[in-house]
């Protein structure tokens, strides 16, 4: 194999692993209680709640949104007219 081919290989399976390494993703909890040891906070890992450091910047709860809030259009009224015999676009 020349050395440009196994370079090549080599970053692309650092790059495939690298994800499994980076480690669980540890979001902040908003509350206001803390009953954790000092220094350490509530943080959630995979939905469930420990102490610990968060490693990303966003809380649970932001995450856990829903990005876009859909907005309701208010209902169309139909209004009943009355129309003369034999005018056009009455119903």
């Amino acid at each position: 194999m020349r050395p440009i081919h196994a370079l090549a290989a080599g970053l692309t399976a650092a790059l495939i692993a690298a994800p499994a390494l980076a480690g669980p993703k540890l979001y902040a909890v908003e509350n206001t209680e803390n009953y954790c040891p000092a220094g350490l906070q509530p943080v959630t890992m995979n939905g469930v709640i420990c102490c610990g450091t968060p490693n990303q910047p966003q809380t649970y709860q932001q995450v856990k949104r829903h990005p876009a809030q859909r907005g309701h259009a208010p209902r169309a009224t139909r209004v009943a007219r009355t129309c003369a015999e034999g005018e056009k676009g009455c119903h």
